[in-house]
């Protein structure tokens, strides 16, 4: 996240904190809030000092400090880089900047994978599924688009405890090559796979069901805009093993960012109800689509290993490949009777869900 960081702050970020916080406020601090907010370095009368500590900077080569620290400047600074109150290093310039930054680029992988994923691959006869509801698809996108900012402030510790140095990220390692980043790789979805499986199980007890998990559980059948409509503690529980695994396994800076953005096109993906393959490994769509219908089946993200070593794996009925407008009426019989079921033994008798009262074209 320090490149991500580091970018935003060269080209946004280091303007607007000078222009809102300027260095010249330093003369409105008490000398007990200088310290407490680490601003001594900032104290400087004029542009001077800093002035010649750009021009220091800027003729010096960029160096990595060490295999698994970070990189002082990817982008040569600027004159705006050191005109700040709140200097790059502070921790509450770092924490307000990694919230608006992972808010906005949550809402826009949202917004740009999901609505592609509704235009090109989504099925729309789920409009005409029974257990579809009312509004279905504003309601997915309200409760989304509110929870993203709540998941970003609850996961910016992790980020700034990377950002100061205190994870395995790293940028480069003369000691590994590109076969030790495909073995990271497989490791991370190895161990984050385990992870949510495991999370999600225990957002299934009935007690914390019915307090975190239960909004996601609305969408009985699903579209591509339900994948981030969580409550948000629930979402965060969930993404937990994304980010405890760099702090205990080394893993490229570069293939983590992919693989964060991999994960929530993965998301979208597997709420798109487009059950295109029945793998046996793969828990893509239509096992997904399992557990939305009926709760106790198919907690994994990217395979069916642990639900099948848990004992939770059900393999998707060939009645949710039909892809016919009319689906067969028995086969739809049987598999809303299973829902109703499903529905009663971990949410009770009262379901407060509005369904659509007529088909859509």
């Amino acid at each position: 996240m320090d490149l991500v960081l580091e970018t935003v702050d060269t080209f946004v970020f280091d303007k607007v904190y000078s222009k809102l916080f300027p260095y010249e406020l330093i003369h409105n601090v008490g000398s007990e809030w200088i310290n407490k907010l680490d601003l001594q370095s900032y104290a400087a009368d004029n542009c001077t000092m800093l002035s010649e500590t750009v021009k220091m900077v800027n003729s010096q080569p960029h160096v990595n400090m060490d295999v698994y620290g970070h990189t002082p400047f990817l982008f040569d600074v600027t004159d705006y880089t050191f005109k700040s109150l709140l200097p790059r290093y502070n921790l509450i310039r770092e924490a307000f900047s990694l919230w608006i930054i992972v808010t906005f680029f949550g809402w826009l992988l949202y917004l740009s994978f999901a609505t592609m994923s509704y235009i090109f691959v989504f099925d729309r006869t789920i409009f005409n599924h029974p257990r579809y509801l009312q509004n279905q698809l504003r309601m997915e996108m309200k409760l989304a688009l509110s929870a993203i900012p709540w998941m970003s402030l609850l996961t910016v510790p992790w980020f700034v405890l990377e950002l100061n140095g205190h994870s395995k990220l790293y940028w480069s390692d003369p000691k590994k090559d590109w076969t030790n980043i495909v073995k990271e790789i497989a490791s991370f979805i190895f161990f984050t796979d385990c992870g949510v499986y495991l999370a999600h199980r225990w957002l299934h007890w009935p007690n914390v069901y019915r307090i975190l998990h239960k909004p996601h559980h609305k969408w009985l059948v699903c579209t591509p805009f339900a994948s981030h409509a969580f409550n948000p503690v629930d979402g965060y529980f969930q993404s937990l093993p994304y980010h405890l695994y760099p702090m205990i396994f080394p893993l490229q800076k570069a293939s983590y960012l992919c693989l964060f953005t991999f994960v929530n096109f993965w998301t979208i993906m597997i709420h798109d109800g487009n059950h295109m393959y029945n793998n046996k490994i793969v828990n893509g769509t239509a096992c997904h689509t399992v557990h939305h219908l009926y709760f106790s089946y198919n907690f994994g993200q990217f395979t069916t290993l642990w639900d099948r070593l848990g004992g939770s794996y059900r393999r998707p009925e060939d009645a949710l490949f039909d892809k016919s407008p009319i689906k067969d009426e028995a086969a739809l019989k049987e598999q809303l009777e299973q829902v109703e079921l499903e529905m009663k033994l971990l949410e009770g008798d009262n379901d407060e869900r509005v369904y659509i009262e007529k088909k859509k074209a």
